[in-house]
């Protein structure tokens, strides 16, 4: 392979480092003599552990009960309160939708799936009860009071990996069911109503639990927003994680020092907070969290005044890896208008990209908007076509462009594309990322042995046939506009097109750069060079090496930083920011 002059150098878990914040516990024998502490002498009290969905609800009773402060315990089950099976099933028909993938965002909290008789009798079942009551699982603090109140939280990827393990959605019994109805039953409506409620309990409980980091860490509530606070003051990095795919490629697999795989990584969550997790190291002691906690507690200081204003408590910038280096070719795709996503799945706003090339072999291409002359009736019908005979000779409705290592290619919703295979892909994009409409998979099974979704219904009332080959070439190609050179660093500005909210600012430093935030988050990746070095000029939080591929998120509140060329050599580094009105 030989993608790399130097030694792999991408830290694959990164960590937020905290001093001088106590209120941590490792391991359950520790987590149990500290809750056992801060329980009344007398013992007749009630605990409730509210859980995100996925906890291992079993798994916490065990450990707990195995110590002798609470094996006298009495406990209870919130999920017994809700309604279950086909009743659930009615309430959200319409919410998921009969299609595999899509469905409508859920704006309904979780006490609204409440069985009232059956929560009651709970309630009424707990309040009879002396001694230690303790009630766990998800919504527990919704139906009892409690003296002590415990939050055990669960990462959204590890709740993937458990569905395709055979785990079930809350409060259902699919063990069986397609992987992608599950990942949609926890998109539109578990995710978004576990995650009110959890953003409702972050100034309320007294202990945040992470069960899954070995051994199990707890922490105070005090611990928890100083942590976040910690946040905004220093860049940092979310937890990578990376996943094979039918097309997926070997880039990724050398430069990131990943495990040797039958099936090529395909992509890399590495700056999503909707989907990636944050850790916190206390002194040593790590906590891993989901990292929308810090969005949803802390979003004007981490987005800035004016973007909180603008996207509420939503992360609205994404960077993602899709490595197609000797693999194949992405799915033809596009995505939706803003008003088309709002009409149909209930999103604030569209799915935008662009691709920044990485990286690219020397026939590297991207799949980009209509030949000129082509109707879009004309591609949809031979998309039809081929979906029966099994062929598409898609350079015929489709432009084919050459890439090379750092182009930038953007792609605004409604522009039908694809990366082509051997193509290293950073996408900078707005933060939705399931709202692609497959137009045609190349004829090719999934992972899973089954043909993945089209929706070319979708695609159909969308697809944009003006955007056709000169337009591309002039407005979606390498738009760079050099803005400032000194001796030490020049600066461009790559994208994105004006009908996406991004700016993208490309720097080339052989010295060092001064940025300000102007009280408005960043996110950067170090796109060519070893390291380099993120400081404050004022010494305000310590140095913050960032390795090559990496991707950095510059909080708002940060304001001024330098990027620095460590060896003085010259590096590049992306930065992407939304752009405001006086922009445009």
């Amino acid at each position: 392979m030989g993608y790399l002059s130097h030694p792999a150098n991408y830290d694959k878990f990164p960590a937020v480092r905290l001093k001088g914040i106590t209120g941590a516990s490792k391991g359950w024998e520790n987590i149990a003599e500290q809750i056992a502490k801060s329980l009344p002498a007398h013992r007749d009290a009630v605990i409730a552990i509210d859980c995100y969905p996925g906890v291992d609800v079993a798994g916490v009773q065990s450990a707990l009960g195995a110590f002798s402060s609470f094996t006298q315990a009495t406990w209870f089950y919130a999920d017994t309160g809700y309604i279950h099976g086909n009743e659930l099933d009615a309430r959200l028909a319409d919410t998921l939708s009969e299609d595999r993938v899509f469905g409508i965002m859920s704006c309904a909290n979780l006490a609204d799936y409440l069985l009232l008789a059956s929560a009651n009798a709970l309630k009424q079942n707990i309040a009879s009860t002396r001694g230690l009551r303790i009630i766990i699982g998800t919504g527990a603090s919704l139906i009892a009071q409690c003296d002590l109140l415990i939050y055990a939280d669960y990462p959204r990827w590890q709740r993937q990996l458990d569905w395709r393990a055979g785990g079930s959605n809350w409060l259902a019994v699919n063990p069986e069911e397609d992987i992608l109805k599950k990942y949609k039953r926890g998109f539109f409506w578990e995710w978004r109503i576990a995650d009110r409620h959890k953003r409702d309990l972050f100034p309320h409980f007294n202990y945040y639990l992470d069960t899954l980091s070995d051994p199990a860490v707890m922490i105070d509530n005090a611990a928890f927003q100083a942590g976040l606070d910690a946040c905004l003051k220093t860049p940092f990095r979310l937890n990578p994680f990376f996943d094979p795919g039918v097309w997926g490629g070997n880039w990724m697999e050398e430069v990131c020092a990943l495990p040797a795989s039958e099936k090529n990584y395909a992509w890399c969550f590495d700056g999503v907070p909707e989907e990636n997790s944050l850790t916190l190291n206390f002194d040593g002691v790590a906590v891993t969290m989901p990292a929308i906690n810090l969005v949803l507690a802390r979003p004007e200081g981490l987005l800035g005044p004016r973007n909180y204003a603008r996207f509420g408590a939503e992360f609205p910038i994404r960077f993602d890896f899709l490595d197609t280096m000797s693999g194949g070719n992405l799915s033809l795709q596009v995505h939706p208008s803003t008003d088309y996503i709002q009409q149909h799945f209930g999103m604030h706003y569209t799915q935008d990209e662009s691709y920044y090339i990485l990286d690219a072999g020397e026939n590297a291409s991207v799949w980009l908007g209509f030949r000129t002359g082509v109707k879009q009736e004309q591609l949809v019908k031979a998309i039809d076509n081929a979906q029966q005979t099994g062929t598409l000779e898609a350079e015929k409705f489709i432009n084919r462009f050459a890439v090379k290592k750092h182009d930038h290619v953007l792609i605004p919703s409604g522009t039908v594309h694809c990366s082509g295979k051997d193509a290293m892909i950073l996408e900078i994009s707005a933060t939705p990322y399931i709202f692609t409409f497959k137009l045609w998979d190349w004829g090719r099974l999934g992972l899973d042995g089954k043909p993945r979704p089209v929706h070319l219904h979708h695609g159909s009332k969308v697809m944009r046939e003006e955007r056709d080959t000169a337009w591309c070439r002039s407005q979606l190609l390498n738009t760079i506009t050099p803005l400032q050179e000194t001796a030490e660093w020049r600066c461009e500005r790559t994208g994105l097109h004006a009908l996406e909210f991004i700016d993208t600012h490309r720097y080339w430093i052989n010295g060092s750069v001064d940025i300000s935030t102007d009280n408005e988050f960043q996110m950067l990746n170090l796109i060519e060079g070893k390291d380099a070095v993120i400081e404050s000029p004022e010494g305000l939080f310590a140095p913050f090496i960032v390795h090559y591929a990496e991707t950095v998120v510059i909080p708002a509140a940060l304001g001024q930083y330098t990027i620095r060329s460590p060896e003085r050599k010259e590096i590049g580094v992306i930065v992407a920011n939304v752009r405001q009105a006086q922009e445009v």
